[in-house]
């Protein structure tokens, strides 16, 4: 039996250990540089940076969904869907699906017209997943970060 409910700051270790399991599946795992204390900060503190909310199959942890405010200058509100991740052994059950299915109910509770996310470009199992939920895949747009050093260097004009 599937539920859904959001995160609690008790529930940070939980959090990280899943989004550790989700950067590794990804080939990503070198990039996680996010701690327990950070996630408890920016989650659970006074001006909350994101949402999360927890999977449950028969009272075991299954997957999460983290998301977030953002702004579009041609659509207004939107909200984001940072990650959507589901454990192995819990695929194929609709826990994604209905794990999107509650980040959409929360965007159109806060007035947003749109919900976006991003998807690595090898994952051709996620891809078919929003391909059959209705997704609009925008193929002329590129996804972009600056981090690290480079930041840095870029806002050193602003800093002085």
């Amino acid at each position: 039996m599937l539920s859904i409910h959001a995160a609690s700051v008790q529930e940070v270790p939980l959090l990280l250990e899943m989004i550790v399991e989700f950067a590794t599946f990804e080939k990503l795992r070198e990039e996680v540089t996010i701690t327990e204390a950070m996630l408890a900060r920016d989650g659970f503190g006074v001006q909350p940076q994101f949402r999360g909310l927890i999977a449950e199959w028969n009272h075991a942890a299954a997957g999460y969904a983290m998301c977030f405010p953002a702004y579009s200058s041609f659509q207004g509100p939107v909200l984001h869907l940072e990650d959507v991740y589901v454990r192995a052994q819990f695929r194929d059950k609709g826990i994604g699906k209905a794990l999107i299915g509650e980040v959409a109910a929360i965007a159109l509770r806060e007035g947003c017209d749109a919900l976006r996310w991003d998807v690595l470009a090898w994952n051709q199992p996620a891809i078919d997943v929003y391909k059959r939920l209705g997704a609009i895949f925008l193929e002329d747009r590129k996804a972009v970060r600056i981090n690290g050093e480079a930041l840095r260097k870029l806002a050193e004009p602003s800093r002085t």
